[in-house]
């Protein structure tokens, strides 16, 4: 089949998580559940952190700006999945599909960026404590948020300028459940070097560099825990760090585990499978990890609650 210009391809057909029709209704309840959790989750986090004066700091701003980023990640992909499956369509617009590209990259760029922050939130708690309210002013704390999202927004919007000089054939099967730019890349029968060149590039500049930076941010963490004298500054620490670190486990976990699975499984379906841990279980599990890990969080949500629970 002759390959046609992007400007004639109106859709691409996503083949989902499986053809199999008895696995829809389960697939629907599933997934409708989990969406509902991560955003009721990532809402009430939010909510706790806004309702809690003792929660105004920098680490539960940059907190805030995480369950925020989860909310809108997680949307990007699943809503269109449900419809999907309740309407047993497969199709997505050539422009919604590029649209979902970009949001979703964004967003899953921005949690990256959000949990180098706080991590450098935590090395300056706990290394500098004496200068800490001096460095992480909320002068700073707007500006680093806000640089996370105008170098992602750049950055993706590079790729989506990029894959629009790509052609397409009609009726372009996508082998998953959402519009990712890895698979966009595979589908499209047009040379995509520039495309592979830039896409390795970002990932690595973007990839390396904020781990680099919390690896470096909990070197120096540690090594001024094992310097305090004080007990109680040790378990204030660790409560706060355990909760950060565990999600960022999480996160780069996952996301080593989808690459090693797209690399040692050609199926495509297992691939997509796999992106099933960061898209979504991801986002779903940081509230719980914050509010059962942290007792600022557990404190302020049990004070929420009774509140609620008063007034009605």
């Amino acid at each position: 089949m002759e390959p046609q210009n992007h400007t004639e391809v109106s859709e691409f057909l996503l083949l989902g998580l499986s053809e199999d029709s008895e696995l829809q209704l389960f697939l629907f309840g599933l997934f409708l559940s989990m969406y509902l959790v991560t955003v009721v989750g990532n809402l009430l986090i939010i909510l706790v952190i806004i309702s809690d004066a003792h929660l105004h700091t920098p680490m539960y701003f940059f907190l805030s700006n995480l369950s925020f980023v989860d909310i809108c990640f997680i949307s990007t992909t699943i809503p269109l999945m449900l419809v999907n499956i309740d309407t047993h369509s497969k199709d997505i617009s050539y422009t919604g599909c590029i649209t979902q590209v970009y949001f979703f990259t964004v967003f899953i760029g921005l949690d990256n960026f959000l949990l180098t922050v706080m991590a450098y939130d935590r090395f300056v708690a706990i290394c500098h404590p004496l200068h800490y309210t001096v460095i992480m002013n909320p002068r700073l704390c707007a500006l680093l948020v806000l640089m996370s999202w105008f170098i992602m927004s750049l950055v993706v919007m590079v790729h989506v300028l990029l894959i629009r000089r790509l052609t397409f054939s009609r009726a372009t099967e996508i082998p998953h459940f959402f519009c990712e730019l890895t698979q966009i890349l595979k589908v499209a029968p047009s040379d995509n070097f520039i495309n592979n060149i830039y896409l390795y590039m970002s990932t690595v500049l973007l990839g390396v560099f904020p781990v680099t930076g919390i690896l470096y941010s909990y070197t120096k963490i540690v090594s001024s825990l094992r310097s305090m004298s004080s007990t109680a500054g040790k378990n204030k620490a660790f409560s706060t760090c355990g909760s950060h670190l565990s999600v960022v486990c999480l996160f780069y976990g996952t996301g080593l585990g989808v690459y090693l699975s797209s690399a040692v499984t050609p199926s495509s379906q297992s691939s997509a499978i796999a992106s099933l841990m960061y898209t979504v279980v991801t986002p779903m599990l940081n509230p719980f990890i914050y509010s059962l890990r942290n007792k600022d969080v557990k404190g302020a949500l049990g004070r929420l609650l009774s509140t609620a629970a008063s007034c009605l």
